[in-house]
Parts: C-alpha cells; structure tokens; sequence
C-alpha cells in the first residue's frame, strides 16, 4: 500500500509583539501624557528647561535609548556587497533623496498652508509643515527589517540599503531639512540641527559600530542576535514610550482645545506613504526588479526613521511644539499604514 508524506505548511510570519501593536502603545502613551500634564500642570516645565547647547537632555538620553539599539545592527561592512543589488539600491536613493523629502513637503504644504487654513492658524501650519519635513527627511532604519520579513524581502540587501541610507543621512539630513525649511520660511537654528544629527546620528553610529564589530569578535554572532540585542531591546521600548509620553504631558492643552488636530495632520502623512509605496512599486516592477529586492525598496522609502524626526524636532522646535506632534502622529499612523501596505506587496506578488 502506497502511503503519501504530508507536507507542513510554512508558518505564517508574524510580526513581534510590540511591534504589532505599536499604534496602541502610542495611543495609550498620548492619553498617559496628557493625564500626567493636567495632574503636573506648570510644575512639569522644569523638564522643558533641562537644556544644553539647545538640546533638551531628558530627550537627549531617551532618544539615545532609542536610537543605538537600532545602530549596533547595521554591518557596514556589508556595504561591499552593494554591487549585487544596483538596480534596487538606484531605486530606493533616488525615491529616498531626490523624490520623498519634497513629496512630504508638497503634501504638508497643500494640506496644512491650504486646505486646513480654515480650522489651524498659520503659525500652527508652520510648525506642522516642520514636522512633515523632519519626517520625509529621514528614511526608516529599524522597522524595514521587519517589513522585509514580512514580505519575503532578501535579508542582506534589506541590509545593505539599511546602511548606505544611513550614511547617506550624514551627508544629506541637514542640507535637505535646510533648504525645505528655507523655502518653507521658516527660520532654521543651524547650530542646534548640527548638534541634533551629531548627538543622534553621528555619535550612536559609531558606538553601534564599534559595540557590534566587539561584541561579536568577543562572544560571536549567534550570541550577539539571540542573547544580546534581545536584552537590548526593551530599553528601546521604554524609551520611546517615555519619549511620547513626555511629549504629550507638554502637548495636553493643545490636543485637548482641538482634538480633531491629530487625525487632520494624518491625513497628509498617510497620503504620502500610500504615494511613495505606489511610486516605487510601479518604477520598481518597470526595471523588473525581483519581489525579493523590490519589497524592501518600497518599504524603507514607505516608513520613516521617526526616531530621529522625533528627536530633532523637540531640539528645533521644543517638547511642546507642532512639529514635535507631527513626528509623533507619523508613530502613530506608521505600523496600520504599513501593514496595509505588507498586505499589499505579498498580494500583487502572486
């Protein structure tokens, strides 16, 4: 009698925990922020004014928790490897540097000078279209890798394009921020954007370069993946919650007076992620690229390193400003918006 062997299915990929649920952490950090800026009321400025060289430091030492747990996996070395993979590498630089900054700063334009002049002040549209900047200025480092995951992208380009963005962001963070503030008119504090991308790009690369390249010379690779960034992690997450929860004990009074704010500065956010997703998606099959390299493409420029947007915003603009809201709403819009777009790439793949 002929027995035939039954095949198991592939599990179905998740994403991790609190990555899955990210939205409602954010949501939860808002209402928390917001109860503890009622209960606190002025007494909470003290932290507002903990400032050095126009960096806000209780900020400064969150978003570093945030930040170099993100740095110590980039491989630089693997840039080397970079001939393998032109075609996707030309497409995600030039969506990344040439279109999505001024995409973001059109959009927040439109939206936030034009069609929203009836219900926002233009000094409120000014500090919005900050925000927006920050956030089109800055392409995701941390959450492409589970992106790529998700939609069966190939690891090691996910990596290398990783990397070069973000030695890219060195080079072209501050010249572009620059000149879409400039056109914007809206009035730049050079020395603080300086200092900004020195304290929370320049510094946690190279001591996540470092760390990584000891660590794994000391303990080897498998321990540094299964054991240390694991333990690492958490202090990712608490930092950022923190970050928002602290932003919103500021932003309390704003939100309150005019609660439709967050939902009117996420309707320009997410209208530039389904843009840039669809832009590259339909130039990347045009240069047929493979599923493996064009679902990371479109999903690195999609997302955004908000982290640092984050960050750089409370430097420039300060904890209770408009900007700072805008990053933190695209935190709040970016895990539904992207899973959508997952659920996209993997269906148009077959």
């Amino acid at each position: 009698m002929r027995t035939t062997k039954s095949v198991a299915a592939p599990a179905k990929k998740k994403m991790a925990f609190f990555e899955r649920y990210l939205s409602i952490w954010v949501a939860l950090g808002i209402i928390g922020g917001i109860l503890i800026g009622e209960v606190a009321g002025d007494s909470i400025q003290v932290l507002s004014d903990l400032n050095l060289f126009g960096i806000n430091l209780p900020v400064a030492i969150l978003v570093w928790l945030m930040i170099y747990p993100m740095m110590v996996q980039i491989d630089f070395d693997s840039v080397k490897n970079l001939g393998e993979f032109k075609k996707g590498l030309a497409l995600t630089l030039i969506v990344n540097w040439v279109i999505k900054p001024f995409s973001m700063a059109f959009f927040a334009w439109i939206f936030f000078d034009n069609l929203y002049s009836a219900w926002i002040t233009p000094a409120d549209a000014e500090q919005y279209i900050a925000g927006a900047i920050l956030l089109g200025a800055a392409p995701c480092t941390a959450m492409v890798f589970v992106w790529s995951y998700l939609t069966d992208g190939n690891p090691a380009y996910t990596l290398v394009q990783v990397s070069i963005n973000d030695l890219l962001i060195l080079i072209l963070f501050i010249p572009i921020v620059g000149l879409l503030l400039g056109v914007s008119g809206i009035e730049i504090p050079y020395n603080t954007l300086f200092t900004s991308v020195a304290l929370f790009v320049v510094i946690p690369l190279i001591a996540g370069y470092i760390s990584n390249k000891v660590l794994i010379k000391k303990h080897g690779e498998t321990w540094f993946k299964e054991v240390f960034l694991p333990k690492l992690k958490p202090f990712s997450i608490i930092a950022l919650l923190s970050t928002l929860v602290l932003l919103f004990a500021f932003q309390g009074k704003t939100i309150l007076a005019n609660p439709m704010v967050i939902l009117l500065i996420a309707v320009p956010l997410t209208i530039q992620t389904y843009f840039i997703f669809f832009l590259s998606w339909f130039a990347g099959k045009k240069a047929n690229l493979s599923h493996e390299l064009l679902a990371p493409s479109t999903m690195i420029g999609a997302s955004n390193f908000f982290e640092l947007a984050v960050a750089v915003a409370i430097a420039l603009f300060g904890l209770n400003s408009g900007a700072a809201l805008t990053t933190v709403v695209g935190v709040l819009t970016e895990v539904p918006v992207m899973l959508s777009l997952v659920y996209l790439a993997n269906k148009w793949r077959k």
